[in-house]
């Protein structure tokens, strides 16, 4: 535990501007980020006597041996750059909001030739409209039903798309009038991107336009006497009326605003989100975040704000905000709001009317999630720590594993020989720092000298780390400003998808989270004694004792400690054992994962591979051109060039590939004992 007063920088040093600050530990990790109108203020608040301050903010300062600030010119940008790193550095102390659920999405895919309507979740993708979110998927499909009636865009897969114009035939969506059938030229690209815009027009609010036409068009189909017509259009109507009823009008103006309403107490928080467009909730959706830090309403609603509108711009962003607390600073807000959507925002608090009693109901949205959420986690919390504690004494650690790491390793046969590490802190999967490893020391299937090598190559990793951040030296960590080249904010990975090796070596002292940087307390292998002596046997030769070890073995479930002959048994209904359990089996999961993929992509490629220079688009127009690999491989130098974009050395090399490369023993369908031919798109398999 560090004395705050060790790293406090002198007042004279601080300047008085607006700015944000970053927290850092021993490590040079960035564990809190803040922004302030005027930073020697904000951080003199740190600096008081310690039991003058909230205990979380009294546990930050104790955990952080530096801090550091960035001068800004104003207070938007220091929303902008504290919003930039809280998500670069994912820093342990800030407020960090989860989405109690996952909710889909309607979403139009303008991005396409042939915009489709689906049901999306997760992460939201350029080109696309969304609408929603929405409580359950089966809501967008009854919504989505009623409008194809009128608005017929395709929903159809890309796979399926494809092989209704190999065979000129639509799908049955498309023979029922429930589908304009662009894939076999019933309308051009441009009347289906019409289409798409109509039905995006309509879910955004616009809806008497249309339904106003239909109306007129039925009448006037009726003086024709165009019964059928005008009977159809009166239907098209009425399914309109139908998807509108779906949404309750809650506003009569028309509006367009989303309301926002926390609810907490001393340990969490619940924020409730109604998104209202055309004076109808179109979505709702909820986060819960433990509260890490001291934080009241007004900063639990700026950094709701934040998260929600922070990769958001244009019509994504309403008119309106309405919120149950103003930020600190609401005009460097609105107008942080205002720059997204590239026009003016009102964020305020309704005082009277529809306004007011709607932001009732979100509250009271924003009490129940909360008591739901607590009621669950109540229950939650005890098992973890009590299976945590039952691991500790079984395994006679000191305290509590608050960090767990896993290793198994995957092969078939002896072939593509993997591994993988899976974490769990305070009994939770981590899967952002999960890893994957390749095995390179040797070939074939050696178990035990795979874990060894694995092991070895992840802590020899740590102590680089450590190494390099010099936590092993006495000297004190700089304090100060950062320079301006701190703003950059690169590139990250994909969680739980990470080498082993990275591509470039960290920055120095940046205060990202590191690959191998948190040392476990326990790591757990899987298998018995021989896998056990192989990790401890690592670990022995890189000089590292501080860290337990020990393996859990499918058969019967025992759990092996190094250098033990027995091994120690946990009862049945242990919630330690079962914690382990569920460890070991994410570990598998993760490794097979892994190593089926690895495989399938052996499988599939093919001598094209090996072409210097030949990406996937050519191959493809290879293999378009003559129909299958087979034909290609008969086909002579000069046919190949007659594909465009093949060059002679590119259909020479292609040539010389298919030569070197051994013919494939025939397939055999082992019913009819007939050989099967390649005549696919691709290699066979």
């Amino acid at each position: 535990m560090a004395d705050p007063s060790s790293y406090r920088p002198k007042p004279g040093q601080i300047p008085d501007s607006p700015g944000v600050y970053k927290f850092r530990d021993e490590h040079r990790r960035v564990i809190y980020v803040g922004k302030a109108k005027n930073l020697r203020q904000r951080l003199a608040n740190y600096f008081q006597d310690l039991a003058g301050l909230h205990p979380r903010t009294r546990t930050m300062v104790t955990t952080a041996a530096s801090v550091e600030w960035t001068v800004v010119s104003t207070e938007v940008e220091a929303l902008q750059l504290e919003y930039s790193w809280i998500k670069e550095f994912d820093p342990r102390f800030n407020v960090k909001y989860r989405d109690d659920k996952s909710y889909p999405y309607l979403a139009v895919t303008l991005n396409e030739e042939f915009p489709r309507v689906q049901v999306m979740r997760g992460a939201k993708k350029k080109g696309v409209r969304y609408f929603g979110p929405y409580g359950h998927a089966w809501a967008i499909r009854e919504t989505v039903d009623l409008m194809l009636r009128v608005f017929p865009v395709r929903t159809c897969s890309a796979g399926v798309f494809r092989n209704a114009e190999r065979t000129g035939r639509p799908c049955l969506l498309g023979y029922i009038g429930k589908c304009s059938a662009p894939c076999v030229g019933r309308v051009t690209p441009e009347e289906h991107r019409d289409l798409a815009g109509d039905f995006c027009d309509f879910m955004a609010g616009r809806t008497g336009t249309y339904i106003r036409r239909l109306e007129k068009d039925m009448t006037q189909a009726a003086e024709d006497m165009e019964y059928e017509r005008a009977a159809r259009l009166r239907d098209d109507a009425e399914a309109l009326r139908r998807a509108m009823e779906k949404s309750a009008v809650v506003l009569a103006d028309a509006t367009d605003a989303d309301l926002i309403a926390v609810a907490e107490d001393e340990l969490e928080a619940a924020v409730q989100i109604f998104h209202v467009r055309g004076g109808r909730v179109r979505g709702q959706r909820g986060w819960v975040t433990d509260k890490v830090e001291a934080v009241d309403t007004a900063d639990l609603v700026e950094h709701a704000l934040q998260q929600l509108y922070g990769e958001e711009s244009g019509d994504s962003v309403p008119k309106e905000v309405l919120v149950s607390a103003l930020p600190e600073d609401p005009e460097a807000v609105s107008q942080w709001l205002a720059d997204r959507r590239g026009s003016q925002v009102s964020l305020r608090i309704p005082q009277r009317g529809d306004k007011k009693d709607l932001m009732v109901t979100v509250q009271r949205n924003a009490q129940q999630a909360l008591g739901l959420h607590k009621t669950k986690r109540a229950s939650d919390l005890t098992t973890r720590s009590r299976a945590l504690e039952e691991i500790a004494e079984a395994l006679g650690l000191g305290s509590a594993p608050l960090r767990v790491e896993c290793f198994d390793i995957s092969h078939l046969q002896g072939d593509d020989v993997v591994a993988s590490m899976v974490v769990f802190e305070d009994g939770l999967a981590r899967k952002s720092e999960y890893r994957r490893f390749q095995i390179k020391g040797f070939e074939g299937q050696d178990d035990v000298r795979s874990m060894h090598e694995v092991i070895g190559r992840r802590f020899r990793r740590y102590l680089q780390e450590k190494e390099r951040t010099g936590e092993w030296e006495d000297s004190p960590a700089p304090t100060g400003p950062v320079p301006a080249s701190a703003l950059s904010v690169p590139g990250t990975a994909e969680p739980g998808s990470a080498r082993e090796e990275p591509r470039d070596e960290p920055r120095e002292d940046d205060g990202r989270p590191k690959r191998f940087a948190y040392p476990p307390q326990l790591v757990v292998v899987d298998g018995g004694q021989p896998q056990v002596a192989a990790a401890k046997r690592a670990l022995d030769e890189l000089g590292i004792d501080d860290i337990a070890v020990c393996g859990l073995a499918k058969r019967l479930e025992e759990v092996w400690l190094p250098d033990d002959d027995d091994p120690v048994v946990l009862p049945r209904s242990s919630e330690g054992l079962y914690l382990l359990q569920r460890i070991r089996d994410e570990a598998h999961r993760f490794a097979i994962t892994y190593q089926r993929a690895k495989r399938a992509k052996r499988i599939r490629s093919s001598p094209l591979d090996d072409v210097p220079g030949l990406g996937d688009t050519r191959k493809q127009a290879l293999i378009k051109h003559f129909g299958s690999v087979k034909k290609l491989r008969q086909a002579t130098i000069d046919e190949i060039c007659e594909v465009p974009g093949i060059g002679r050395r590119t259909a020479e090399s292609v040539a010389v590939a298919f030569a070197a490369a051994a013919p494939a023993a025939p397939a055999v369908n082992t019913a009819t004992g007939e050989i099967i031919e390649e005549d696919d798109g691709g290699s066979r398999t």
